[in-house]
């Protein structure tokens, strides 16, 4: 019996493929927020495609990010390769506060969110501002970290 032949490297690929994105789920709070925001509906909103974040543990979603934006609230998905224990989700304005600040030279805002209080979302530059305007009135009061330090 051969166990090094390609197709035992395909099911172990798979394998690892599929434990490394629910590892990833958890560890970030993409789990948590699944149970309590998972959307099956289609988003009808703006979306930006290809974009980078950062959750809790110092998890990083690098260009593989969808974030939309509209009325109801924040939507987030990953690129379909990952998306392995990470649903969509459509987090509703009113679940979500603001924060706001700056690391050297790039602005970020951070989403906590009501029902999954331990978990958050980072995001930088200028796609921050865009989805704040997106949002328009139904945008969450911000709190702005540096002035909280003060």
């Amino acid at each position: 019996m051969n166990l090094g032949g390609p197709h035992y490297f395909f099911v172990f690929f798979v394998f690892l493929w599929l434990g490394v994105n629910l590892g990833v789920a958890q560890l970030s709070g993409w789990g948590e927020l699944s149970r309590c925001y998972r959307s099956g509906d289609p988003f009808e909103g703006r979306k930006w495609k290809f974009r980078r974040g950062q959750m809790r543990l110092l998890m990083k979603y690098n260009n593989c990010l969808t974030i939309g934006a509209n009325s109801q609230g924040l939507y987030l998905a990953v690129f379909f390769l990952f998306r392995i224990g990470h649903p969509r989700l459509l987090v509703p304005w009113q679940d979500i506060s603001v924060t706001t600040g700056k690391t050297l030279f790039w602005k970020w805002i951070e989403f906590r969110f009501r029902q999954a209080p331990s978990v958050w979302l980072r995001i930088y530059g200028s796609l921050a501002d865009e989805v704040r305007l997106t949002a328009g009135p139904f945008w969450p009061g911000e709190r702005n970290q540096m002035k909280d330090r003060v």
